[in-house]
């Protein structure tokens, strides 16, 4: 095993850090956008505030992703239980102005030598898109 940390690029969303934190810090947020969840590959959803437990397609079990820290308006780290590696992921927030906060997200796991090469490269690009995508989310339109 070799623990690899990968990180995304930095975007920015047009809000403040309470806001975004406000949505992430809490997984219960995400019933609000379950309906763009693939159902062919994600069921079972259990979610609650720290925690969703799924079914994902492809794996033998169910898998936990919970927060495991919070840091008011900074960051907040969660970690997965159930998947064959051991792994935490962490999103950080640095506010620059009311309208303007970087987001970015950081991955550190535990990948068997011979599937790091070839999850490094789509790896690193997931974890670009899910910051593009967390920084055009309308944190502004969910009060809690």
């Amino acid at each position: 095993m070799s623990e690899s940390k990968y990180e995304s690029k930095i975007t920015s969303a047009p809000c403040s850090a309470a806001q975004i934190y406000r949505v992430l810090s809490n997984m219960e947020n995400l019933e609000r956008v379950r309906e763009f969840i693939p159902q062919d590959k994600v069921q079972e959803m259990e979610v609650s505030a720290d925690r969703v437990r799924m079914k994902v397609d492809g794996l033998a079990q169910k898998i936990t992703i919970a927060i495991v820290d919070r840091i008011e308006n900074d960051t907040v780290k969660f970690g997965a239980e159930g998947i064959p590696m051991d792994a935490n992921f962490w999103i950080q927030l640095k506010e620059v102005s009311p309208t303007d906060t970087r987001i970015k997200l950081t991955v550190k796991a535990d990948i068997p030598f011979m599937f790091k090469m070839m999850v490094d490269k789509k790896l690193q690009q997931g974890l670009d898109q899910a910051a593009e995508m967390l920084a055009q989310f309308p944190y502004s339109q969910w009060g809690s």
